[in-house]
């Protein structure tokens, strides 16, 4: 394996590492934006519905792009301007203002996003073998920094700007450093557009379903555990603050061992097993009362469903020649899921209970192991398996013999 290989390996890495740090941050201190402003939740919602609607119509124009230029090139710009843009929501000075920045902010993040999962898929292909969930537990690295750096900050007294211009200063100058590790995507160039402009295979789409089911759990456990853990299941407040940081470690440790996990049995084989084990340990924290065994059940929440996003991610990016647009169009569906999830468990919370609201996640569960049955079975290509001899069944299609 070449150093550069190598290299780019960790430089995705990383890079998902710098990403997770920089929105972390944001969501950490997201009250202290509310007692800065002195908005409500209620307005404070529109922030994010704002960040949210800007992610994503970036994921969704992000197809020719990255069909054009690559991953390489977009990361470069995108990553350092997404850490400026969070600058522009920690100095802003009005509501309107923090809205607007919001939506640049999550823009950029958008852009990212695809293009920093785009990369990995490129590196990806360079070794041979699975690598996606690997990099996607640098997030959770990333994403439990930031808390850990916020929770330091507000201890210390520091304000939610002073905090969020302290890691935009440090990463600024780490995403340029970055940005000399990426490797270039073959196919990328303008005989490229026109495919990313047709119709992706049906393969994508299914994966689209699979990743929006996906991050619907994980926007629905990232703001609803907490008033859950204290209000239905009546924890202490001290014991629901952890059900979330409990979620994300349960789901570090899911990825760094999913790349083997589906090495062994494959992805479309882990992505129902992840499915049904999500319908179960939901079904298990929703049906106690008990806050030891409703934290417990956190953890093997997060064990289940952390592996599912990264392997749709990963093989959107190998149905087709260019992994960009492909990763764009299932990143764009996975995050509608990021957005709607928290929004309709709150409708559904108002006319029953959070508890009875949050067995739609159990369904979503089931959705994510019966669309995995649909995908099809496909061998890896010959030259990789000699390098991968342990995957099976896994769709990690030829991208040669497929169309964009």
């Amino acid at each position: 394996m070449s150093r550069a290989l190598r290299t780019a390996r960790y430089g995705v890495i990383l890079t998902f590492v710098l990403a997770g740090l920089v929105c972390g941050t944001f969501t950490v201190r997201i009250p202290a934006l509310t007692d800065k402003l002195g908005i409500s939740e209620a307005a404070m919602g529109v922030v994010l519905l704002a960040w949210g609607l800007g992610a994503l119509v970036a994921m969704q124009s992000m197809r020719g792009v990255m069909a054009r230029v690559g991953s390489g090139p977009v990361l470069r710009i995108a990553a350092p301007s997404c850490a400026v843009s969070l600058l522009a929501v920690a100095v802003a000075p009005s509501y309107a203002l923090v809205v607007a920045a919001a939506a640049v902010f999550g823009m950029f993040f958008g852009t990212v996003d695809v293009a920093m999962n785009a990369q990995g898929a490129t590196v990806e292909r360079a070794y041979g073998r699975p690598l996606m969930n690997g990099m996607h537990a640098g997030w959770c690295v990333g994403a439990m920094s930031a808390g850990l750096l916020g929770t330091a900050a507000i201890a210390s007294g520091m304000s939610f700007t002073a905090n969020l211009v302290l890691v935009t200063m440090a990463a600024v100058p780490a995403s340029f450093l970055l940005s000399r590790t990426y490797l270039p995507d073959l196919t990328a160039g303008p005989a490229a557009v026109g495919g990313a402009r047709r119709r992706m295979p049906p393969v994508v789409y299914l994966l689209g379903v699979i990743a929006f089911a996906a991050f619907m759990v994980e926007g629905a456990v990232a703001d609803w555990n907490g008033l859950f853990l204290r209000d239905t299941v009546g924890a202490p407040e001290a014991v629901a603050a952890i059900g979330y940081p409990i979620f994300e470690a349960g789901m570090l440790v899911s990825r760094l061992t999913g790349d083997r996990l589906r090495s062994r049995f494959g992805a479309r084989a882990l992505i129902a097993a992840s499915g049904l084990g999500t319908a179960a340990a939901f079904a298990l924290v929703l049906s106690t009362s008990s806050a030891v065994v409703a934290v417990a059940g956190m953890v093997l929440i997060g064990l289940s469903v952390a592996t599912v996003s990264p392997m749709a991610l990963s093989l959107a990016g190998a149905a087709t020649r260019t992994p960009g647009p492909a990763i764009a169009q299932t990143g764009a569906m996975g995050y509608a899921g990021l957005l709607l999830g928290p929004v309709v468990i709150g409708a559904l919370t108002h006319t029953t209970s959070l508890r009875i609201a949050l067995t739609l996640t159990i369904a979503l569960g089931l959705v994510m192991a019966l669309t995995a049955l649909l995908l099809p079975r496909a061998s890896a290509p010959a030259d990789e398996k000699s390098e991968a001899p342990h995957e099976t069944e896994d769709i990690a299609v030829e991208p040669l013999r497929l169309v964009a």
